[in-house]
């Protein structure tokens, strides 16, 4: 490669002495060598970023996130009116990359949109993509967990989280015990703090009548502490991010255990 050099000789006006142009450069598979991943956040979403850098893999595993419009009160209208906003915000993430798994990153709004109609409107931006979200993902988990009954908290309303464990029942979980903060201020939701949602997981998880513990909603903090809840009740616990970031990773065939973060990330992928 030829190598090109300009010189400028006026350096009382600050001019360039030496420009190098054409420098020779190698290249490589770049962040994403072992695999990429999409996640679509809400635009209210506080949380989630934080705790999937905190799990996530540091070397090889690409992540690239895209913002999708939300209301910040939870109600079952604003959540079906998420589902407009899949596609676009599926279009913001690189459209020269080739993803192996992209996430919707809401609890609710994957129930009350659909998983398989989260999974379409992927789709139609992103074919061939493996999708999941955080139902999806914890049901896989609990599921790997081998967890059979389960414990369920929430930050939510009433009417979503009668709405909630319905829906969950008729994917096949079985809960007998629920717990909520009963919050629809998404950004209240995100400013509890992880003592309170650790207390209140050892009060449901500590009952004999659940065998786990599932924490809806990708704004309460609970990855970080996931394994000290679990010490203290000798129980596994999970949540919509922690679950969501194990499922995508698992997905992408991505099987490192990553300490710190609780029995599930010690374990695979059943099935």
């Amino acid at each position: 490669m030829t190598l090109h050099m300009e010189s400028a000789i006026d350096e009382q006006s600050g001019g360039i002495l030496i420009n190098l142009e054409h420098l020779p450069f190698a290249t490589d598979s770049g962040i994403g060598a072992r695999a990429a991943i999409g996640l679509l956040v809400l635009e209210t979403d506080q949380t989630i970023e934080d705790e999937f850098r905190a799990i996530w893999p540091r070397d090889g595993v690409a992540l690239y996130a895209a913002r999708l419009h939300n209301d910040v009160m939870i109600t079952p209208e604003t959540l079906m009116a998420m589902k407009a906003e899949i596609p676009p915000a599926a279009k913001l993430l690189p459209f020269m990359t080739d993803f192996k798994v992209v996430a919707f990153a809401c609890t609710s709004g994957a129930l009350v949109i659909g998983e398989d109609k989260v999974a379409e409107l992927i789709h139609s931006v992103k074919p061939g993509v493996k999708v999941t979200d955080p139902v999806t993902a914890a049901r896989a988990a609990i599921s790997s967990m081998g967890v059979k009954r389960v414990a369920l908290l929430t930050p939510y309303l009433k009417e979503i989280n009668e709405r909630l464990r319905n829906s969950l029942i008729e994917r096949g979980l079985n809960i007998p015990v629920m717990g909520s903060f009963n919050e629809a201020d998404d950004d209240i939701v995100a400013r509890m703090t992880p003592e309170s949602i650790r207390d209140a997981i050892v009060k449901l998880g500590s009952l004999p009548d659940c065998d786990g513990v599932f924490v809806s909603c990708t704004s309460l903090r609970v990855a970080k502490i996931a394994e000290e809840a679990e010490a203290l009740i000798g129980k596994p616990v999970t949540s919509s991010n922690h679950a969501l970031a194990w499922h995508m990773l698992r997905l992408a065939g991505i099987e490192d255990e990553i300490p710190g973060f609780g029995r599930l990330f010690r374990t695979p992928l059943k099935g």
